[in-house]
């Protein structure tokens, strides 16, 4: 009875897939149906739609093209197959709630590269998803806020009144400087990453403008423009707001369009961090690869399968002339192994390691 069920439920997820010229036409299909239908329950059929956003909803909506088209490709590569399909399977471990905050709250990762690297990260990682979190519910209606005559503002989370706050209280305070805060993390996160990019001489060889300094303009652009607003409305009584909106949702939008061909692209894939980090967990636990040449153990057996599985698949052949393939050295055999072929000595005779083998930038 079940391979019957299995077999009509494949036959209808054909049929659906055909409806639709390719997988990035379904997913924006369904993604943006799916924004309407909670659009029309949050803003009670409509009803409470601002108008003022509709640059910010256009620019969301090209951004969503842009991120499917790009994470379409990029999962498509049979790497990155793999890493999905064994992640999903492994998103329930025990170890994924302190893995998920390490990798996306805390940046654990980046601590070992030092302080100065792992606050910088932290300020822009927190101040953008900080912003998101309001920005994208506000635009779309799914959050905003009705003023009652008492003096107290309500909160409405998807059509439901969550909760009101006094108007001069420190809850609505937070609730309306939240991107302003926001701002400042990230103006602040976007200055030390410059400054490191300037000052360090690995960084200024390997960086060029367009794609290692062009995303930190645009972040400092979208935080001060955002912040000259309030300043425009706390301290000019509201002149040149107009103008200043404007050039405000420009930056945004284009910010927007831009992300997911750039280096800010890392932002919506960093979830997927958590698939890889489980995946070398979870099969790290189970068996451990030996070196063919030091008998060292440096990777799990199921990595190192996988690695040799998608190479043949992109038929790259890396045989040594010992038999054995390229994917089961360690790294440092695997350095000795490359420049033996370059220099044509001996594998036995190189004894200096690369000068970067450890290094942590």
């Amino acid at each position: 009875m079940q391979p019957i069920q299995n077999r009509q439920h494949e036959q209808i997820e054909s049929k659906f897939d055909r409806a639709f010229a390719s997988k990035f036409a379904k997913s924006m299909f369904l993604t943006v149906t799916g924004i309407i239908i909670l659009s029309f329950i949050a803003t009670r059929m409509f009803t409470h739609v601002d108008l003022n956003l509709y640059g910010y909803m256009v620019g969301t909506v090209v951004f969503l093209g842009g991120f499917f088209y790009r994470f379409i490709s990029w999962g498509e590569r049979p790497p990155t197959k793999i890493i999905i399909k064994k992640g999903l399977k492994l998103l329930f471990r025990k170890s994924t709630p302190k893995t998920s905050a390490e990798q996306l709250v805390t940046y654990r990762f980046i601590w070992n590269r030092g302080i100065f690297r792992w606050t910088q990260h932290l300020l822009i990682g927190l101040g953008c998803i900080l912003s998101c979190l309001v920005t994208f519910p506000l635009v779309f209606g799914w959050m905003y806020f009705t003023m009652s005559v008492n003096g107290y503002y309500t909160v409405v989370g998807m059509g439901v009144d969550i909760m009101s706050v006094k108007a001069d209280g420190i809850m609505a305070f937070f609730f309306y400087n939240a991107l302003n805060i926001s701002a400042f993390m990230v103006i602040a996160g976007a200055c030390m990453a410059l400054y490191r990019r300037i000052k360090s001489m690995q960084a200024r060889a390997e960086q060029t403008f367009v794609y290692d300094f062009m995303p930190l303009y645009l972040l400092l652009f979208i935080s001060i423009t955002g912040l000259l607003l309030t300043f425009s409305n706390v301290f000019l009584a509201g002149w040149g707001h107009p103008t200043m909106s404007l050039i405000h949702q420009f930056s945004v939008i284009v910010t927007l369009i831009y992300l997911p061909f750039g280096k800010l692209a890392h932002i919506p894939f960093r979830p997927l961090s958590v698939f890889a980090r489980n995946y070398r967990e979870h099969y790290g636990e189970q068996a451990m690869k030996a070196c063919k040449v030091c008998n060292s153990e440096f990777v799990s057996t199921e990595q190192s399968a996988d690695v040799i599985e998608v190479l043949q698949q992109n038929q790259i052949q890396f045989q040594t002339e010992e038999g054995y393939h390229l994917a089961e050295l360690c790294l440092p055999c695997r350095r000795k192994y490359r420049i033996s072929r370059f220099t044509g000595i001996p594998r036995h005779e190189i004894k200096v390691k690369e000068s970067n083998q450890h290094a942590q930038g």
